[in-house]
């Protein structure tokens, strides 16, 4: 048997360690939950309180409208008055002007267009060789699917998120046109090929410019967790589906470049791209500040979330001020902020909140006077919304392949928005094998 004066201080250790434990957790439970508010949980994971159940107070009346009238109409059909609504008289010799004019808007019935092709052929009469008429342009032997009808197809299943066996009814009970799943991927595995080549060439756009934005959101690829991760700034952007959240994503992304500038969150993977200065953002910033508040912090706390939605706010109104006044207010920003962070807070969340904007406040105004910059990286959660609704509609992808054609598909689409180009277009300017046009 073991000595009882060991047994006795082994026990004594173990309820100390029991202790401290116990008291962590008590002080964990006087936390503020994380919410999508203080915190980066997503807005899904939220918890919304129940509106009040007292009725609306009347809202103020507002001039009524209405849809605005097509600027180019199929056609037009002018309507001459035949008698006078009064007093019935004869009027259609009478000279008439436009008094009202309005649109009657309708989808035309859509039926599949069908064209047989039939290549004749025969004995050639000089060398008795048979011959075969080439097939016209456009209608050679292949896939039975035109450009519009595939154009179509990844449109529902890639940008509306419409799984595969929904899809095939839709194409039955919209157009008549019955279409096999099987069909239907091997519309999808054949686009792969022109949709990496305009990714490409996006890329290249990309990191001919000075500034990068990254983000990244998760990705379900078979059993496993993969992250769906965008590269962006001004008119493109590149998805990339990969198995890791890790920097070597970033480093095979941009090879030997390395833009001058980076936006981004504070995740270790995304810092350290930039070879001039990288931009943190302040959106993230700021719900951090907010749960150093929930949590009790009233000493620094409240002053920092006012200087990060001031410097925010500049930000905003940058194209109304000269480089001088930017000047100035970057000036003006850090003086503020070291005085906020000269103060001593004592609530634990305060000190936690301090040490970390000492480790990166030097990112926090880069922005203010280079103009091409963010305040925050919301353009990239704005990237990756579509993504993450698509996540929740089909549950993932079962195949590798099927990820790495979305993440370009995403890459032409979401470029194609930003040089306001429909998503539609953009799928058949790229099944052309044509690069998306620059916006002007």
């Amino acid at each position: 048997m073991p000595d009882k004066d060991a047994l006795i201080a082994a026990l004594m250790a173990r309820i100390e360690v029991l202790t401290a434990r116990v008291a962590e957790l008590e002080a964990r439970l006087n936390l503020p939950p994380k919410t999508p508010d203080n915190s980066s949980v997503p807005p899904s994971k939220g918890q919304k309180p129940s509106g009040s159940s007292a009725p609306k107070s009347k809202a103020k009346p507002h001039p009524g409208s209405h849809r605005a009238l097509h600027p180019n109409p199929t056609s037009k059909r002018e309507v001459l008055a035949m008698s006078c609504t009064g007093c019935g008289a004869d009027v259609s010799g009478v000279e008439q002007s436009v008094c009202e004019e309005y649109d009657r808007v309708e989808i035309p019935m859509i039926e599949p267009e069908v064209t047989r092709v039939l290549l004749h052929g025969g004995v050639c009469p000089c060398c008795a060789g048979r011959f075969k008429a080439a097939p016209p342009a456009g209608l050679e032997r292949g896939s039975p699917f035109g450009p519009n009808l595939r154009a179509f197809v990844i449109y529902l299943r890639s940008v509306q998120g419409i799984p595969l066996a929904r899809l095939r009814g839709v194409m039955s009970d919209m157009f008549g046109l019955e279409i096999s799943e099987g069909a239907l991927v091997n519309i999808l595995a054949a686009a792969a090929r022109p949709f990496a080549a305009v990714t490409e060439h996006i890329k290249a756009r990309l990191l001919a410019g000075t500034a990068i934005a990254s983000d990244e959101t998760g990705l379900r690829v078979g059993k496993a967790n993969w992250w769906l991760w965008v590269f962006h700034h001004a008119d493109s952007a590149v998805f990339v589906a990969d198995k890791h959240r890790s920097k070597a994503v970033v480093e095979r992304f941009l090879g030997d470049h390395r833009p001058d500038y980076w936006i981004s969150d504070r995740y270790s993977a995304q810092m350290g791209w930039a070879t001039r200065e990288h931009q943190v953002c302040l959106s993230h910033l700021i719900r951090d500040v907010q749960y150093a508040i929930d949590a009790g912090d009233a000493v620094s706390a409240p002053g920092l979330k006012g200087l990060l939605k001031r410097a925010c706010a500049i930000g905003r109104r940058r194209d109304r001020l000269t480089d001088a006044t930017l000047k100035s207010h970057e000036a003006d920003l850090d003086r503020r902020l070291d005085r906020l962070m000269a103060l001593t807070p004592s609530h634990k969340a305060g000190i936690k909140l301090q040490t970390m904007i000492r480790k990166c406040r030097r990112h926090f105004f880069v922005f203010v006077q280079n103009r091409d910059l963010s305040a925050t990286n919301n353009g990239s959660e704005r990237s990756l919304r579509p993504c993450a609704v698509y996540r929740k509609i089909t549950n993932g992808f079962r195949s590798q392949w099927g990820a790495a054609l979305y993440a370009d598909i995403r890459s032409v689409v979401e470029s194609a928005r930003r040089r306001s180009i429909r998503a539609i277009d953009a799928i058949r300017i790229t099944l052309d094998e044509l690069p998306l046009p620059i916006g002007t």
